[in-house]
């Protein structure tokens, strides 16, 4: 036998004790959704640097890194439902200027 709280409980009791803390605890806790993220790069000129990160803060994608070299490359994700939309957009506005890289 188990005590819980001064009660001396068996196996059964010490069970219903448990799922009934954890319940109450879920009760209370806020309800987060899970969302599946997709992680994307590119890379632009120096030109399109400014568009993207506008796009980027637009449409509420987490920037991971951004490396400046012969072109801005940008590391950054999104939620996979809108990662297609967002990509078409960035292609259309580059003028295909930006380069996807794996």
């Amino acid at each position: 036998m188990r005590y819980y709280g001064g009660v001396r409980l068996g196996a059964g009791g010490l069970v219903r004790a448990y799922t009934d803390s954890v319940a109450q605890a879920l009760l209370k806790a806020d309800k987060v959704p899970i969302v599946r993220l997709t992680a994307l790069r590119c890379q632009v000129p120096y030109a399109q640097e400014g568009l993207i990160r506008r796009e980027l803060e637009g449409t509420g994608a987490s920037l991971q890194g951004v490396v400046h070299g012969a072109l801005v490359e940008f590391v950054f994700s999104l939620p996979e439902a809108a990662a297609a939309a967002l990509v078409a957009r960035l292609n259309e506005a580059c003028h295909g200027r930006i380069g996807w890289l794996e």
